[in-house]
């Protein structure tokens, strides 16, 4: 009989498991302590159970708790994970130290149904949602989970093209009961799913992102084809109908492709677009993919085109890039890893 892994699970879904079983009251939540605060991948350091509750956990329950595959360290610091998936597959997890600030960039899917013309991911084409769990392992199995300040989801996959899970996800990770983390310390991102969006603004209070690229129709279509069903006038005036501020930010991820979307032209549209929204935009320098004609700008011009926005009074960062030097963009990692499993297979 297969074992139901609780790690994924919230603390109703616990209780209910456990009262099947006729435990106390109590165990449900010290069983989400153990797994989700103290790290427990082993039901017999559950001290506070009796060695009945222990045996019948080890017998019916896994904590379902994965170990990664593989880790590329970058000199900067910065270490891409590799974490098993179905199928053969794999999911890329980016753990980036900088001073006082440890950021983790999880993954909500593996591959990705987007499409997006500068994702690596998205040429990987998508091959299934992560649950709750899978979501999770990323942190719980991390060497450095006690070192996080911040968590991303700017990994693998489109954050609300799995809602449901995401959502799960972050209720245990915000809970008291789970890891506890503060919603003001996560942040996710998505190309614009208008509906899955509506649902994580109205039920958290973690940091939004919306990955922008261009503030022109026609052009973001060719970058993004999400653009054909959620274009992102819609999408920004969604967002106005809520309240960003100093408690809950939004911002709009910018990667700044030479010749295409860093012109005059594009800094007078997005003054235009923006009006009106307290956010920020943060600037992206391109890590050039396999297959795709877009380049990267210069830094001065990245410098530049960082400078014209913020006269027009929009705040605006520019992203540190970080781990060059270990297949940086998000996708690249995993697609080399399949690929060199497939030609073991062949052989």
């Amino acid at each position: 009989m297969q074992k139901m892994q609780l790690t994924g699970m919230t603390l109703n879904e616990i209780k209910q498991e456990t009262e099947r079983f006729e435990f106390p009251g109590y165990a449900a939540r010290e069983i989400a302590l153990w797994i989700y605060r103290r790290g427990a991948s082993d039901f017999e350091v559950m001290s506070n159970l009796s060695m009945k509750a222990r045996a019948q956990l080890s017998e019916h329950f896994d904590t379902g708790l994965t170990s990664f595959t593989k880790v590329d360290i970058s000199s900067d610091g910065t270490k891409k994970y590799l974490f098993p998936a179905q199928h053969g597959r794999f999911i890329e997890t980016a753990y980036i130290p900088d001073k006082k600030r440890h950021t983790l960039c999880i993954s909500s899917q593996v591959g990705c149904k987007m499409g997006c013309l500068f994702c690596m991911t998205g040429k990987q084409g998508f091959q299934g949602h992560l649950n709750s769990g899978d979501i999770l392992n990323q942190i719980l199995s991390l060497p450095e989970r006690n070192l996080l300040t911040n968590l991303v989801f700017m990994g693998m996959g489109e954050p609300f093209d799995n809602t449901d899970e995401v959502l799960k996800a972050l209720e245990i990770i915000t809970s008291d009961y789970g890891l506890a983390f503060s919603p003001r310390k996560i942040t996710v991102s998505t190309v614009g799913l208008i509906p899955g969006m509506k649902r994580f603004i109205r039920e958290t209070r973690c940091q939004l992102a919306i990955s922008l690229h261009s503030p022109f129709d026609e052009e973001r279509s060719m970058l993004m084809p999400v653009e054909n069903i959620y274009p992102i006038r819609k999408v920004i005036e969604e967002v106005k109908k809520y309240e960003f501020g100093k408690q809950r930010r939004i911002s709009f991820e910018y990667i700044v492709f030479k010749g295409i979307n860093d012109t005059e032209r594009h800094v007078n549209q997005l003054a235009r677009l923006l009006n009106g929204i307290k956010c920020r935009i943060n600037l992206i320098k391109f890590h050039p993919i396999p297959g795709t004609p877009l380049e990267a700008v210069s830094p001065d011009a990245l410098m530049e085109f960082r400078d014209k926005l913020d006269k027009k009074g929009i705040v605006t960062t520019i992203r540190a890039s970080r781990g060059e030097d270990i297949f940086a963009a998000c996708g690249l990692l995993s697609t080399k890893e399949m690929v060199k499993r497939k030609e073991k297979e062949v052989l």
